[in-house]
């Protein structure tokens, strides 16, 4: 299992790029930041910054949208610091919340997002493609590398990511969820005839290492009014008793609206709605053993990725953490 650190790109950038560092000394894999450019600053900026100071951390946005950027500039900047350092980068992408919501657009649809991830794809890696009815090449692309991963819950993301994705981005980790979610992917990825083993499994979900669990659930709450936007959405369409679990979609029944100024912010106002038992499934809390538990669990659902969200108050302490008692449990 390999492991990811998720963070935003607060300034100032050079604590972003501190804790990467910090992070790969740990022995995390995978650097991740939100892409949301409104509420936090650029990321692509800071990416060129945190792979000029690694020597082997993956990058990329957890996650991008195809709204914000033209395809063309997106495939560009992942071809740019791929030519520069060497193929690190990954794209994580989906349909977007905060960055389309806070300039008053609604998210994409699923197929403007399934032709975005073949176009980015296509020109990040050197081939031509049809984009804006042009055919249009990257030349200067040399052995170009860019695998998309997509973010989904619901029954139709999850079969696009099967039949298109090179990977799956789970954003909560309630083992439950995670079995029907990567289930749902490996069935659509086997119907279209692709390899379900090729697709890589990612969870991402905040983590704080410590004995103090109401603290803890207090700080992590956040966490669940941002996976209910997407929730809120999946009841909308599929409506309370469709195909999405209730073990997904039951707790958002007090949700009232949210503010995207406080959006992935511990102490957000937005998530009263919450209760401390979906904090407990959907992040990882408590002593180390508890993670370890619960980490062995989702590995063995088939989770090859698990990507910390660190936004809380002992970001250094939970890093380190996973650095001096974790991961090497389940890397070595």
């Amino acid at each position: 299992m390999d492991f990811g650190v998720v963070l935003q790109t607060d300034p100032p950038a050079r604590q972003v790029v501190t804790l990467m560092r910090a992070a790969e000394e740990c022995g995390f894999g995978h650097g991740w930041t939100f892409d949301s450019c409104v509420l936090w600053q650029e990321p692509f900026v800071i990416y060129s910054q945190i792979l000029a100071q690694t020597s082997s951390l993956t990058v990329g946005p957890m996650v991008t949208n195809p709204s914000t950027r033209d395809w063309s500039v997106t495939a560009s900047l992942f071809a740019t610091l791929n030519d520069m350092f060497g193929n690190r980068t990954v794209c994580g992408i989906g349909r977007g919340d905060s960055a389309r919501r806070v300039i008053g657009q609604k998210p994409a649809s699923l197929a403007t997002l399934g032709q975005a991830m073949h176009v980015i794809k296509e020109l990040a890696e050197g081939r031509e493609v049809e984009h804006h009815g042009a055919p249009v090449r990257i030349p200067w692309v040399r052995d170009g590398k860019l695998e998309m991963w997509m973010a989904a819950y619901g029954p139709r993301a999850l079969r696009m990511v099967g039949e298109q994705a090179d990977g799956f981005i789970l954003q909560t980790a309630d083992p439950d969820i995670a079995r029907w979610t990567i289930g749902s992917v490996r069935e659509a990825a086997a119907a279209a005839g692709r390899d379900p083993g090729s697709i890589t499994m990612c969870v991402a979900a905040p983590a704080y290492v410590g004995d103090n669990l109401p603290h803890q659930r207090d700080q992590l709450r956040w966490f669940g009014g941002m996976v209910g936007n997407h929730v809120a959405d999946l009841v909308a369409r599929y409506g309370k008793d469709g195909p999405v679990p209730h073990a997904l979609t039951d707790y958002i029944s007090g949700r009232r609206g949210y503010d995207y100024s406080h959006h992935g912010r511990a102490g957000n106002p937005s998530t009263d709605f919450v209760p401390d038992a979906i904090v407990d499934r959907f992040c990882l809390v408590g002593p180390v053993s508890a993670h370890v538990e619960r980490l062995a669990e989702l590995r063995e659902i088939g989770v090859d990725q698990f990507a910390v969200y660190l936004m809380h108050d002992q970001r250094e302490k939970t890093l380190d953490a996973y650095g001096e008692e974790i991961i090497g449990r389940f890397t070595g």
